[in-house]
Formats: C-alpha cells, structure tokens, sequence
C-alpha cells in the first residue's frame, strides 16, 4: 500500500480517502461495517466524516455517519490503525454555516463522543464562516489542540484568498495552522482547483484531499444519457453539469485508456486524480464491497505518460 505525509504533519494516509457520507444512508449499519473491515484489512486507513452527515436525509438529523464510524471503532478495536478526519461548520440545525468558538468546542464533544474516541487526527472547517474572526476560530481549534482532544486542522470548501488569510493569521499569532486543503478535483472538474489555488497549496506545503473524486459517479461511466441518470440520487446533478460535449469526450478518452490498460473507467480516473500535483488522496465512496473493491485498485494502477496525456487533452477546460 502507498501512504503519503500530509502536508506538514506525521500523518501517513493512504492514497484513497473512504468517504463517510454513505454511513447511514445509501449503506446501512451492517453494510457500512463490512465496507470498512475490508478497507483496513486491504491496507487503507484514511477515513473521512462531518457532524453534518447524513441530515440531508428526511428523518436525520446529522451525526448518524459518525455514530455508525464510532459502534465499528469499538467493535473492532482498530482506532490505532486509521487516520481519522471529521468536519465541523455546517448547518446542523443553528440555521447557518458556524465556525464560532462556542461551536465548534460545542460540536467537537458530540463529535468524539459519537466516534467513541478520545481525540480526532484531522479536524476540517466544512465551510468557511465569515461573520466569525479567523482569530476566534483558530483559537478554539488551539484550545482543543491543547486539550489532545484534535491533532491537526483542515478547511474545506474555502476561497483561495480566505485561505491564504487563515493562514498569515496563524503565523503572525503562533496560532494552530491548515495543515490540508479538501476541495472539489476530478478530471472533469479541473477548473476550480488547478492554477494558482494549486500552486499555493504546493508553495504552501498544504496536504490535498480532493472530494467528488469520481465527479458524482459520472467518471464511472455509469451515466451515459439522461435516462441513466435519473435513475440514480445524484442524477439530476449530473444531467445538469456533465452530459456535454466535454463529459462524452472524456467519457469516451476513459473508456480508450481503460482497454488499453485492462481496467474500469472509475480506476483510470482516480488513477489520474492521485497522481496529480499536490494531491494527497482521493476521497472516494461506496456501497457495496465490490463496488469498493474496484475503486480499491486504482491505487495500484499505473498509467503510461501516453495514457496520460490522452485523459489531460480530452478534459483540458
């Protein structure tokens, strides 16, 4: 298995990150365990939640994925073998998006009591929050940093400019700093992310943790036409942002480069994804053991520089 350093801790993750957002939702209790006793026992050790998942479903109310995380922990014993990340500064129930001190301390004892752990490797701010200081927020994550309730921090979901803020105020206030970036990144959506946002992560040495790696499970090449699609939770998204011209060409470059390298169109992408500068790992999710068992091998898929280049001009923006 490959592990990487994220960013500027010592911290070593696997080059695919699982996704908790499925736990309680589209995977069930006992579907949910199975997917991670076969994740840690292929060698991966990275997991990804928030205190937000899953309240989108009618009925939750948010924490249910890292209550379902904590029950296996505890049923296995394995907290020592995984690099745990969760999130906090969604709405989950306040009313709006929050990374005020009172909150965060507040959702990092739920937090930690539904994981059933006593501290959180990576603590990611979901969503940046401008109406709270960027002093009063670092200094919350200080506080728990210093409790040994979290190890390291993270953000999720910032601008460049207010990531770049965040950062000048932990140095010139020796306060806890960004150690990881978790953004939007696959090989359709390439805008976003790649460019100046890229190359400060790299001068930044900010580890990268990329989310909607398989861009919704179009990158799949599951959802060829709207029919497809609509068939799916995610299909209405994908019908709106991916069935163009530019997603059937890189649907179409996939397929080409997974012939030639006897493999699925989803390995070929995330092959692609991890291999791209700065990246750390591939936040990826499944439901099923073979479904996750196929993602699963990208890790140990090499592309040729021919196949490469063939993905980079079919996708280029």
């Amino acid at each position: 298995m490959q592990y990487r350093t994220l960013g500027e801790t010592n911290l070593q993750v696997s080059v695919l990150c699982f996704g908790g957002n499925v736990f309680g939702w589209t995977a069930d209790e006992q579907t949910s365990f199975r997917l991670l006793d076969h994740w840690v026992a292929m060698g991966f050790n990275f997991i990804d939640t928030a205190n937000s998942y899953s309240r989108w479903v009618p009925g939750h109310q948010g924490g249910e994925s890292e209550t379902i995380i904590g029950k296996w922990l505890k049923r296995t014993g394995k907290r020592q073998n995984i690099v745990l990340a969760t999130k906090v500064g969604s709405d989950v129930g306040q009313g709006k998006r929050c990374l005020s001190r009172q909150h965060i301390l507040q959702q990092a004892e739920l937090s930690l009591k539904r994981l059933q752990t006593d501290y959180i490797d990576l603590y990611l701010s979901h969503y940046d929050d401008t109406d709270t200081p960027i002093e009063e927020t670092l200094e919350a994550y200080q506080q728990l940093i210093q409790q040994g309730k979290i190890r390291y921090i993270g953000a999720s979901n910032f601008s460049l400019e207010r990531l770049q803020a965040s950062l000048q105020v932990s140095e010139a206030q020796h306060l806890p700093r960004y150690v990881c970036l978790q953004p939007l990144y696959n090989l359709y959506d390439r805008q976003p992310f790649e460019g100046t946002y890229r190359d400060y992560c790299l001068k930044a040495n900010l580890g990268v943790m990329t989310y909607y790696s398989l861009a919704s499970g179009f990158l799949t090449g599951k959802y060829r036409t709207v029919e497809d699609a609509r068939k799916s939770l995610r299909g209405e998204q994908v019908v709106k942002k991916y069935l163009n011209t530019r997603g059937f060409k890189i649907l179409n470059a996939l397929d080409q480069v997974a012939r030639e390298a006897k493999a699925t169109p989803a390995q070929v992408a995330l092959a692609w994804l991890i291999r791209q500068p700065a990246v750390s790992s591939a936040i990826v999710s499944a439901t099923n053991v073979y479904q996750l068992t196929e993602i699963m091998q990208s890790a140990q898929l090499k592309l040729a520089a021919e196949q490469m280049l063939i993905l980079e001009q079919a996708s280029a923006i």
